[in-house]
């Protein structure tokens, strides 16, 4: 099969690329990028008017399989993110049984492989049960091809134990994505620990415990020269810590979610179940030192924490409901709306966050428009508007910290190894 995606404008941040062009894809594989590009036969995707990005990678979601279908499925989690604008999800091991174990991520990968929409990596437990207690079998995940390790939803207490798996990791070439909350600050929490927690009447989370784990383990980072990737960083003493960590040459990266780059402790006054998160949405102060961390490179890459949970979960109150929801649907028109419309982010680095930095991160031959490369492509109507619809998401998950919002800017159509995906919002496989 031969595509010609016609007249887009080709964000390409890896080459440092911003101009209009033609993109020429056969057989699954980009062959040419340049001007007037014509071929015989040719399927023409019109991109007049569209941005044209190396596929978006969303490094952090939650397909809940094994054994947790009635939160999502392969299929019904691959098919969100396509039409988000997903060509790529990384999903973590907190499932049940624990991807802890060769045996379960070559199960994981056969079934992505054939009933997935876009592509899967497969992240594997840093402990056996992620109880922090025993290393889970590292070598053989690694041999079985997962892309990272991390006991995410879990934030390993022992020093020592961590020290010892990042060895490990190191010697297997992949990085450690790091949940960071100190357990005994935390325990109970239900919010931001701050003003309007204190206003509310529910237990904090304070930012203090995110700072002390973040600490550790560049520390620990520095000891064994071991790559540590800060998961859905949420405080200014987190960003900063990273921030000189990178400025001191360490190994050190980070990840923030739409959520924490726009939402703040607010609004959680509604007592909302569809608001909480781990970690928690926290004050302006902090919302506003994440978003300049993005700006200026301290933070790597954007990654949506993606958590369905089914309705009955999350429609209880407050204090009982999990924490958590979905975000492959809403991470292109929330980033779009608040970052680049507001003039807060310009498209490369919004790009760069979204694609060729995950893809650097997780060590994937992605994140680039180039001939020879897979030709994964994100296409972006940057004006489009819309207003979120939950109930009308391919992901089982319902519950969104932006349901009902307008946005302004949408994924118009994802390619995936040259085969059109999603277009207009509708996933065609």
């Amino acid at each position: 099969m031969t595509l010609l995606v016609k007249g887009g404008r080709v964000v390409n941040p890896a080459l440092q690329q911003d101009e209009i062009c033609d993109i020429l894809i056969t057989d699954g594989k980009i062959v040419a990028v340049g001007k007037n590009l014509t071929a015989e036969g040719a399927t023409v995707f019109d991109a007049a008017g569209l941005v044209v990005a190396p596929g978006f990678i969303d490094m952090h979601v939650h397909l809940r399989q094994p054994g947790q279908s009635a939160k999502e499925t392969v299929v019904t989690g691959t098919r969100a993110a396509a039409a988000g604008g997903i060509t790529r999800v990384a999903t973590m091991p907190n499932t049940n049984p624990v991807i802890d174990k060769a045996i379960i991520v070559e199960g994981m990968k056969y079934k992505a492989e054939h009933e997935g929409v876009v592509k899967v990596e497969v992240i594997g437990a840093i402990s056996k049960g992620l109880e922090g207690k025993e290393l889970s079998a590292m070598g053989g995940m690694a041999k079985a091809g997962v892309v990272a390790f991390s006991d995410d939803g879990h934030y390993v207490e022992s020093s020592d134990f961590m020290r010892k798996a990042m060895e490990y990791a190191n010697m297997f070439h992949k990085i450690i994505i790091d949940h960071c909350e100190d357990e005994s600050l935390v325990a109970g929490g239900q919010m931001n620990e701050g003003v309007v927690s204190a206003e509310l009447g529910l237990k904090g989370r304070p930012a203090a415990a995110e700072d002390i784990a973040v600490a550790r383990d560049i520390i620990l980072s520095e000891l064994t020269d071991t790559p540590i990737h800060i998961a859905h960083i949420s405080t200014k003493g987190a960003v900063e810590m990273v921030r000189q960590a990178k400025a001191k040459g360490l190994k050190v990266s980070a990840e923030a979610t739409p959520q924490h780059l726009i939402l703040t402790d607010e609004a959680l006054r509604s007592y909302e179940p569809r608001f909480k998160v781990n970690p928690p949405l926290r004050s302006e102060d902090h919302r506003a030192a994440v978003l300049a961390g993005v700006v200026d490179g301290t933070i790597d890459a954007i990654a949506t924490d993606h958590a369905p949970h089914t309705w009955d979960e999350k429609d209880q109150e407050f204090s009982l409901t999990p924490s958590g929801f979905v975000g492959l649907e809403t991470s292109v028109g929330a980033i779009l709306t608040h970052l680049y419309h507001t003039g807060a982010a310009d498209l490369a680095t919004i790009v760069r966050a979204m694609s060729t930095s995950p893809a650097r991160l997780l060590g994937l031959d992605a994140g680039v428009i180039a001939p020879g490369k897979d030709a994964d492509l994100t296409i972006l109507d940057l004006d489009k508007e819309w207003a979120v619809d939950s109930s009308q998401f391919y992901s089982k998950g319902k519950s969104s910290a932006f349901d009902e919002m307008l946005f302004r800017g949408k994924a118009a159509a994802t390619i995936v190894n040259g085969e059109i995906v999603m277009k207009d919002g509708v996933v065609l496989r």
